[in-house]
Formats: structure tokens, C-alpha cells, sequence
């Protein structure tokens, strides 16, 4: 009797126990910080449109560097990541390519050569001028910011103790603010970057100018591990494509200078892969 009565207490304690919901789907995504200056108010916004069409939270995660995204990547610490086409090459085994942003209609952008803006006749024309010359990187992870610099600097005959002295600005913006100020004779900086702090204004933008251009390059791409099996990933590369059919997500396009993505398409890297095995990493 008494085991019975044990047995009928403990399965009413079990049945009144209240039920514990299964955690609510999450989405996070890594990316590096963009050039807008209402940055934090833009990632809500976004959060905001993509939570309800894939029904789940989605948070985004910002880091300064490409190699603190690749961590979190490789960590599980986030879901998907838009990171540069330098590390899609150095990881495309690893990771599945979702989509690829579109800039004025194209999956492909260049990098430039900065310089300060000057009255008179400047000191830098070309790579060939930066000998004894201080020289500002983006970041030792980034295509146009560092990958293509290489190439050119090559080219030029110009080595690395040629350069009275480099440093990493770590992110693009900072790259224009650094030469703008002069702290820097040149720069190395992703062109759409530069393009959009121009046309929006931003001072560091205004008080630099254009030297050179590199060929067209394909855009830094959205990521996810190849073992991911969350099902929202499916969901959130069907949502990106259909941006560009809604006003709302034209408007946040439109404020990312973007005209949409288009689904991953691994040879629009090929000349990235080229610079890689030549210039960088990539074996």
C-alpha cells in the first residue's frame, strides 16, 4: 500500500510539475561593422523584417575583425556570418555559400588606392609612389583591404620594408578616417565602402580621393558551416533573394547601397582564388 501510494504521489507530482517549453528558435548572425552611421538602429530594423518571415528571433552579432566572425563561425557561436570573399576562399569547404549582395545590379565590387585629398600637385599617383610612404591596411583577412594591396605592391617592386611603416586600421571606414587625417600617406579600401560613405556625406569619404582601381572582385558574401542543419537557414537565403519585392526591404537595401542578393555562385570568387594562391594563404 504504501508503495502505491508513493507511486501515485510521485506521478501527481509529475503530472502538476508545470511543462518547461522547448527554447524559441533562434537566428544569429555575424558580420563586421558596416559603414552606416545609424548602425545599431539599422541591424534592429533588419532584425525587425527578418524575424517574422522566418519565424524566429534573429540577432546579430557585430565584430571588428573577420577573424573574430570566423571564430564565432567555427564555434557555433553564430548561425551564418557575412564575411569576406578572402575567407570564403580560404574556407569554402567548410562553409556553403547563401547569397551574395548585389551592387548596382552586380555580385561584384573593386578595391581602391586612397590618398588624401590635395591642393596642388599630390605625391602619390600610383602604387609605385609609396615607397617610404605609410600605408593603412583594412584588416589581414580582407580582399580589398589587404589581399589585392599585396598583389599590387608586387607588381610595383615595392616590399614590405619599402613602406616607412603599415599598420591595420581594422574596417574600412577607419581605413578613409586614418588617411583623411593623415595618418596615413594611402590606404587600401573596399570601393563600394568608400562609395557609400561618399554618398552619404561622410567627411572621411569627402577629404579623400581615388587613385587607382583594381578589376571587379566578387562582393563579400552571407555564410554558413556546411554542417549546419538548422532548417531557418534554408529560410533566411529564400528571404534575403525576396528583398528587393517588398518596399520595406527595398528601404533597407536602399540603406545598405545594395540592389539585392542573388544565390551563391562559388565562381564569381575565381579571381579572389587567383590572388589567394598567389599573394596570400590559399594553397
Amino acid at each position: 500500500m504504501r508503495r502505491r501510494r508513493f507511486v501515485a504521489a510521485t506521478c501527481g507530482w509529475i503530472l502538476a510539475a508545470p511543462v518547461m517549453a522547448a527554447p524559441a528558435p533562434r537566428l544569429r548572425i555575424g558580420l563586421t561593422a558596416v559603414i552606416l552611421a545609424d548602425f545599431a538602429a539599422f541591424l534592429s530594423r533588419w532584425s525587425q523584417y527578418l524575424s517574422p518571415r522566418l519565424g524566429c528571433e534573429v540577432a546579430f552579432a557585430a565584430r571588428d575583425s573577420y577573424q573574430a566572425i570566423e571564430d564565432m563561425l567555427a564555434s557555433g557561436h553564430v548561425d551564418a556570418a557575412w564575411v569576406c570573399g578572402y575567407p570564403y576562399v580560404q574556407h569554402e569547404a567548410q562553409w556553403r555559400l547563401l547569397a551574395i549582395p548585389l551592387y548596382h545590379g552586380h555580385p561584384r565590387y573593386q578595391s581602391y588606392l586612397i590618398r588624401p585629398k590635395t591642393v596642388g600637385e599630390p605625391t602619390i599617383r600610383g602604387w609605385t609612389d609609396l615607397r617610404g610612404k605609410v600605408f593603412a591596411y583594412s584588416d589581414p583577412l580582407s580582399n580589398s583591404g589587404w589581399l589585392v594591396a599585396q598583389e599590387q605592391l608586387a607588381r610595383a617592386g615595392i616590399g614590405p620594408h619599402d613602406l616607412r611603416r603599415t599598420f591595420y586600421a581594422h574596417g574600412h571606414r577607419n581605413v578613409a578616417e586614418a588617411v583623411a587625417a593623415q595618418l596615413a600617406d594611402a590606404g587600401s579600401i573596399d570601393g563600394y565602402i568608400w562609395e557609400t560613405m561618399r554618398a552619404q556625406r561622410m567627411s572621411a569619404a569627402l577629404e579623400t580621393e581615388v587613385v587607382w582601381k583594381s578589376p571587379w572582385h566578387g562582393f563579400p558574401p552571407i555564410v554558413a558551416p556546411q554542417s549546419a542543419m538548422n532548417p531557418v537557414i534554408e529560410a533566411l537565403q529564400r528571404v534575403l533573394l525576396a528583398m528587393p519585392q517588398d518596399a520595406e526591404g527595398r528601404a533597407l537595401l536602399q540603406a545598405l547601397n545594395l540592389t539585392g542578393f542573388m544565390a551563391g555562385d562559388p565562381s564569381v570568387f575565381d579571381s579572389i582564388r587567383k590572388l589567394a594562391r598567389d599573394y596570400g594563404t590559399l594553397k
